[in-house]
């Protein structure tokens, strides 16, 4: 497989950018003419324009059709202003690879009938290649690619290999995933097993994304929080640093996880670019638990964006303020949009952000 090269470097700060060029200067944390911002699930309820999309298709008809997931993707970005254009799919997608049937149910999220929890079961996992299991997701990001230009930066993403394990093995979501966190503990050999094999799809439907055009990835480790160090360190970490390593040398790589307070530092030291924080940790002391290696992505509560103008504007600025200008920010909320916010403040702290640089 030939992978795209990476883009030649960003231009000074001095110089006016795209929003590609800032995005990308930020994940390399090089200097920026303003701040980049983009929202997680920005391309969401919360836009009339998806509302109505998605009163003619389903969610898996748009995440699957590679012209209506690019026009999905595309929405944030015409409407808001954004650096980063992310890629309108679902984590679950990859499964696919893994020869696992799964459905998403409304209220409910993610099934899978069959679920994962024995050495047999994890025997039985198939490795297709991801241009061969999920072509519709690249084909949208080819698509993607000849029509962002360089208004914003093209982002891929993945499921993290725990996070899948945890709906793999529980096989609907859960409050805790007793199951998953019940085999993590006594099955040891199993669950190295199933990560290791999620760990090679991950990677190889990540290179797959990047070879068609996305310009960075974010891995998803939604359920993170549920772990101790230890844990982590030992059962999880070791495939998180495999895949930053086999991605690292093809575009910057951005990790995501959200309650993570106590594994920080060790998320820093997983290899990616950039790591998105959530609001529990004002952002200067979570980098500062980072290190001074990563970027950081961030993090305001996206609760907030429900209260008047005047508070958000305060706490917006207030992340700004704690970034301090360093660069490798990129300006986010600690999780997604929620489907009741206002998309006028959403564009409003867009253009905050960028008049605050």
């Amino acid at each position: 497989m030939v992978l795209s090269a990476l883009p030649a470097s960003p231009l000074p700060a001095t110089t006016s950018m795209t929003g590609r060029q800032r995005f990308l200067a930020a994940t390399r944390r090089q200097a920026v003419d303003v701040t980049p911002v983009w929202f997680m699930r920005q391309a969401g309820r919360s836009l009339p324009e998806y509302r109505a999309l998605r009163e003619r298709h389903d969610f898996m008809t748009v995440a699957t059709s590679p012209d209506l997931a690019a026009a999905a993707t595309l929405m944030p970005v015409d409407r808001l202003g954004v650096d980063g254009a992310v890629l309108f799919a679902d984590i679950m997608l990859p499964l696919a690879s893994l020869g696992v049937p799964f459905e998403i149910r409304p209220g409910i999220g993610p099934v899978i009938p069959r679920p994962i929890r024995t050495d047999a079961d994890v025997e039985r996992l198939t490795r297709i290649p991801a241009r061969e299991a999920t072509p519709y997701v690249l084909e949208a990001l080819r698509l993607l690619k000849g029509s962002l230009g360089e208004r914003a930066a093209l982002l891929g993403f993945a499921g993290a290999p725990f996070t899948l394990a945890c709906y793999l093995i529980e096989g609907q979501p859960a409050k805790e995933f007793p199951r998953a966190k019940a085999l993590l503990y006594g099955q040891p050999e199993t669950w190295h097993r199933l990560m290791q094999t999620l760990t090679l799809v991950t990677i190889d439907y990540l290179q797959a994304q990047i070879a068609a055009g996305a310009d960075a990835v974010q891995l998803f480790d939604s359920w993170l929080g549920l772990l101790d160090p230890l844990s982590y360190a030992v059962m999880v970490l070791p495939y998180t640093r495999q895949i930053f390593a086999a991605i690292a040398p093809l575009a910057p790589a951005i990790h995501f996880s959200t309650g993570t307070v106590a594994l920080l530092e060790q998320i820093g030291a997983s290899g990616c670019s950039a790591v998105s924080v959530d609001w529990r940790l004002p952002l200067d002391v979570a980098w500062d638990c980072l290190g001074n290696d990563v970027g950081i992505q961030g993090n305001l509560d996206p609760a907030l964006l429900l209260a008047p103008w005047n508070v958000v504007e305060r706490e917006a600025r207030a992340v700004l303020h704690r970034a301090g200008g360093r660069a490798g920010h990129i300006f986010n909320l600690g999780h997604g949009i929620l489907p009741q916010t206002d998309p006028e403040t959403i564009a409003r702290i867009v253009r905050l952000v960028h008049g605050e640089g």
